[in-house]
């Protein structure tokens, strides 16, 4: 209900306000399609280009992906985030948050702060509260960042209660060891990086443990 609240108040400040600016803003559209209605796909597009012709801006790119939102390895969001990041426009305008991504409410969040720090700007044409580009778009921007901050302290905490609940239980935690050394062998893994100095990666392989065990072997005192 707070979330509501606030974006009703950034929704009516930012309505009032026009972005006006002396050159064009250069805009991306991202889209992510369906192929079982090429219709409302090509539909939504039109929309989209013709809201930039509205606002004067120069679509310089059209990134269209046809996979689930609920992967971040979609070939061209990742292609729009790379030029994001080289600044090559201003701002992303999509039709939806969830056209953009379904993974989660912590990675949604963390896409839009990782835009704002690119130095781009980002629109959403269904929601008119999710534009960071109006007057008051500081006021947006640090909405969600707060709520992106909330929602990781929230996921801390049921990991942190996950663990504790599994311990509980008497589960074992963390990736068990490839394999269990006799005291002899240990003894061996000592004495051989004592004597050679061979790095902790090379005696892992030859004695078929992890890293961080032959590490934690040759660190321990007998």
């Amino acid at each position: 209900m707070l979330f509501v609240y606030l974006v009703d108040i950034v929704y009516n400040i930012n309505s009032t306000y026009k972005l006006t600016t002396s050159a064009r803003l250069k805009c991306a559209i991202y889209a992510r399609v369906s192929t079982r209605d090429k219709q409302e796909t090509l539909n939504q597009l039109d929309q989209l280009r013709e809201f930039c012709q509205r606002q004067d801006w120069l679509v310089v790119a059209e990134y269209i992906d046809h996979e689930t939102g609920s992967v971040p390895s979609r070939v061209e969001f990742q292609k729009m985030l790379l030029h994001a990041s080289q600044r090559k426009f201003d701002v992303l305008l999509f039709w939806a948050l969830d056209r953009l991504t379904r993974e989660g409410t912590l990675a949604t969040l963390q896409y839009l702060e990782r835009l704002t720090s690119y130095q781009v700007g980002y629109k959403s044409f269904t929601e008119p509260y999710l534009d960071s580009c109006g007057t008051f778009k500081d006021v947006v921007v640090s909405l969600l960042a707060t709520m992106a901050k909330q929602e990781r302290i929230r996921m801390g905490e049921r990991v942190r209660a996950g663990l504790q609940h599994a311990r509980r239980q008497g589960k074992q935690l963390g990736r068990p060891p490839l394999r269990r050394l006799t005291s002899e062998e240990v003894a061996k893994v000592r004495r051989e990086r004592a004597r050679t100095k061979a790095p902790f990666r090379e005696l892992a392989r030859k004695y078929k443990v992890s890293v961080w065990t032959a590490h934690k072997l040759c660190a321990r005192r007998t």
